[in-house]
């Protein structure tokens, strides 16, 4: 090793180790590192390859690599669950029950929900009606996460295309720069009965790319849905720095109703390749399976085994695939793909002449790995069909992803905090503090919501940031929230910050407790201490006494009575509801 610093001590920067702060000290140590490295590498190309000291470095180096790469494999990588579902509805209105399609009874709780679905019904009435007012669809998938802690973060809609994307809510602040967009390519591009939807997202820093699609139908077009395909990807651009096309994000996942069929083989052999399960036998004849071996850019697209019945098309509420006249033969058309974006690779200046093939993968692994400091993996778990739903003529597909990242940043952009009791005697105060910098806008605003929301636009009320703002103290700013805004009868809240420029909530308080408007409280102990005293004149029971009242329909009730029934009732009725809230009475 002295040799190597005698050879290289004419060359080398004198060292300095004075630095103010631990900061300071990290960083011009890697800038000091950067400058050696530079140097070093410009003295390798002066010396002999059969050189001892040549020898000598190429193995320092070599440890160095090794050390690098066993550092880089220690950082901390997180794990989340992505569960996909693509699904052709065929203009059915949702069943009532969806849990067995979101395995919402799995141990295993996804993090991340993204459901596409086509030929959602798009009658002109309906359509403008769900615009308004969100289809039945996404309220039945709303419904059903909400309760379990999941919140609607972004979706898109194209006539029959939907796409929906829900996320837990401990993840809502780091899914930001959310945007969405579609394209039509129905009667020449004109109708959007055909096309895509993308909603583009980044979860703790990774761009993430979702396009649902619903490609030209029928046998004999194979070549047109690639093209369709090659257009959508061409046309579909977002806003950044500079544009940012569906292939420049680090993972893309392309799913829906893509059509491609089984070609050549009989109906007769493919039903009994069915009846068998000897799938496989069917792969070689899949229309995807086989223009990817055409296709450069579908090579890059990756797809589980199509280890599962094909999914179209059968007789509804049936597993009897098509017994009509037209008898079409069963295929794959449902499908869920991924593609990672591919790594650059290493500069080939790194390799030395002597380096074996083992060596140089070994160095080309471990140089990839300090390239990517925040590298992103898949692994799919489940890639299969679920038969037991039958309103529409293709099954639903779903795919379970396990994600593997290292976070880019787990702190929120924003913290808030509900000062004080809130109800609506009092206007309230909301705190928020900016954590990080980022472009935030006067149409930024604070969100109330009850715990348990179903999506941003869920909002009991709101107030801007910049119009009602009172103070600015170190970072801590002040915003406040008009009483005749807050809900008399109190509840369960968060408040979320929303970006208008991300387009996303990127700060959510801590749960508290709206109280029950104090006239409220009093109106009821009025109305409980009236129903006791009558009851007490008919020595009954007040709780018995009111429900008495309620069953017999009020006929043979004085009116005195009816009014204190009705308002027992309802008084009952809230103290269930709200016992918390109030005082011992």
């Amino acid at each position: 090793m002295e040799e190597i610093t005698e050879h290289f001590s004419t060359k080398a920067r004198p060292r300095s180790d004075s630095v103010n702060s631990t900061g300071t000290q990290s960083t011009g140590s890697r800038m000091l590192l950067r400058q050696r490295l530079t140097m070093l590498m410009t003295c390798m190309d002066d010396l002999n390859s059969k050189d001892r000291v040549h020898a000598q470095v190429s193995k320092t180096l070599d440890e160095v690599f090794e050390i690098c790469g066993q550092k880089a494999q220690q950082r901390q990588k997180d794990q989340f669950r992505l569960y996909m579902v693509t699904w052709n509805v065929a203009t059915a209105e949702p069943p009532e029950d969806v849990s067995s399609l979101l395995q919402l009874h799995s141990s295993k709780k996804a993090d991340l929900y993204v459901i596409g679905l086509q030929e959602v019904r798009a009658a002109p009435l309906k359509f403008v009606t769900d615009l308004a007012f969100d289809d039945s669809w996404s309220h039945l998938f709303m419904n059903m996460l909400a309760p379990l802690g999941y919140i609607k973060v972004s979706s898109i809609r194209m006539q029959g295309l939907l796409l929906l994307i829900f996320s837990k809510l401990e993840h809502v602040p780091f899914v930001r720069d959310i945007q969405v967009t579609y394209t039509r390519t129905g009667i020449f591009g004109y109708w959007g009965n055909k096309g895509a939807v993308t909603i583009r997202l980044s979860f703790y820093g990774h761009l993430m790319c979702f396009l649902n699609c619903h490609l030209a139908a029928h046998m004999n077009y194979a070549s047109e849905r690639v093209d369709e395909f090659e257009y959508i990807l061409e046309s579909q651009t977002f806003q950044g720095k500079k544009p940012v096309s569906v292939l420049d994000h680090k993972i893309v996942f392309w799913f829906g109703d893509l059509n491609f069929r089984v070609e050549d083989h009989g109906m007769h052999f493919i039903r009994n390749c069915i009846t068998s399960q000897n799938f496989n036998l069917l792969w070689s004849k899949d229309q995807l399976t086989i223009m990817k071996k055409k296709v450069p850019k579908l090579q890059e697209f990756e797809e589980g085994p199509l280890d599962f019945q094909p999914t179209y098309k059968f007789d509804l509420n049936s597993e009897t695939y098509d017994s009509s006249g037209k008898k079409r033969k069963p295929a794959w058309c449902d499908r869920i793909l991924w593609r990672i974006k591919p790594r650059q690779p290493p500069p080939e200046d790194v390799f030395e002449e002597e380096d074996d093939d083992t060596v140089k993968e070994k160095k080309k692994q471990l140089l990839e790995d300090l390239m990517e400091k925040y590298p992103l993996k898949v692994k799919q778990d489940l890639y299969t069909s679920k038969m037991e739903y039958g309103v529409s003529d293709h099954k639903p597909v779903i795919g379970v992803f396990t994600l593997e990242l290292r976070k880019m940043y787990d702190i929120p952009l924003v913290r808030l905090c509900a000062e004080g009791d809130w109800s609506a005697d009092l206007d309230a105060m909301v705190t928020y503090s900016p954590l990080q910098p980022f472009p935030s806008s006067a149409w930024d605003w604070i969100g109330l919501y009850k715990v348990g929301f179903r999506s941003i636009s869920d909002y009991i009320t709101y107030t801007w940031v910049k119009d009602d703002q009172v103070a600015f103290n170190d970072e801590r700013i002040q915003v406040y929230v008009s009483k005749e805004e807050i809900p008399v009868r109190g509840a369960e809240c968060v408040l979320c910050y929303y970006s208008s420029n991300l387009q996303c909530i990127v700060g959510i308080s801590e749960p508290f407790k709206v109280s029950i408007l104090a006239s409220c409280i009093l109106a009821i102990f009025n109305v409980l201490c009236s129903l006791g005293l009558l009851a007490m004149s008919q020595k009954k029971d007040p709780f018995i006494f009111s429900l008495e009242i309620q069953l017999s329909g009020y006929k043979d009730a004085s009116n005195v009575s009816v009014l204190i029934g009705k308002s027992a009732h309802f008084a009952v009725s809230y103290l269930w509801s709200y016992e918390s809230s109030l005082p011992s009475l």
